[in-house]
């Protein structure tokens, strides 16, 4: 029977002898390292449109029901998480990734924030709200034509553009659960950041790295629903954690390479 996870509010002399051993590192990120970038979640208190739920309008229903609507509350949302810069949390998450190989970040996020922080080897399970794709044809957009009504339409066929991010009710594609897949498995270290552990199959990829030997630990606010079955759990924001340990990274290397110059 596993013993329970060492819960901190500072990373464990534990996690970081591990990440100093460890050759491959798997990062799963959800919505809590974002808010850190003043993103709210789906609502916005007071907003426009508080009134609607993501499942309200997060689904090819709703799209075919009123895709001007749709269309509007993504178009939001894309405006908020452009205005939105790359915190503390995503840039140490950048310089994590040179010390392994292989590295995958794998984020729910669909704000593009890793992306724009310089992270390289990353798989967005869920799309991203800066992509489009034509409904009908499933083109990416190279032309936009704005109907009377303001709808986005496609350049080449005319069909409604949609936003590319998976909606309630569809399927993730399979490279990016592939890539992640693989990558728990074979991760020595497996960071869990900033995210309920409730949306499956990302939920899955922690236990995953675990079962196959991985030092699975958790970055979060509070604890998640799979807090349990980690092997560490650190409270605090991932702005103010990840940056402890790419700071270590950082003189751990450094060390070894003076002492590889100065054994020459």
């Amino acid at each position: 029977m596993n013993s329970p996870a060492t819960h901190s509010t500072v990373p464990s002399e534990r996690l970081l002898a591990r990440l100093e051993k460890a050759t491959s590192l798997c990062v799963l990120t959800g919505a809590g390292i974002s808010v850190e970038s003043g993103l709210a979640t789906f609502r916005d208190p007071g907003g426009l449109w508080e009134e609607y739920s993501p499942a309200d309008l997060a689904n090819e229903a709703a799209f075919r029901r009123d895709p001007q609507l749709v269309q509007g509350w993504y178009q939001a949302r894309l405006k908020q998480a452009l205005t939105a810069e790359p915190n503390e949390g995503h840039l140490a998450l950048v310089e994590l990734e040179k010390f392994y190989e292989p590295f995958l970040l794998v984020t729910q996020n669909v704000d593009t924030l890793h992306k724009r922080a310089g992270s390289i080897n990353m798989v967005e399970l869920h799309g991203n709200i800066v992509d489009e794709r034509c409904t009908d044809c499933s083109k990416p957009p190279v032309d936009e034509v704005f109907l009377e009504d303001g709808l986005r339409c496609c350049g080449f066929c005319g069909g409604l553009l949609r936003p590319g991010v998976v909606w309630f009710g569809e399927s993730l594609p399979m490279d990016p659960i592939e890539r992640a897949t693989d990558a728990a498995i074979s991760s020595d270290v497996f960071l869990s950041v900033g995210t309920s552990s409730i949306v499956y199959p990302a939920a899955g990829l922690p236990l995953l790295a675990k079962q196959n030997g991985a030092y699975v630990v958790e970055i979060n606010v509070e604890p998640s629903a799979l807090s349990y079955a980690m092997d560490e759990v650190v409270l605090g924001p991932a702005g103010d954690i990840l940056p402890v340990l790419a700071a270590h990274m950082r003189s751990f290397n450094n060390r070894e390479e003076l002492e590889r110059i100065t054994n020459r």
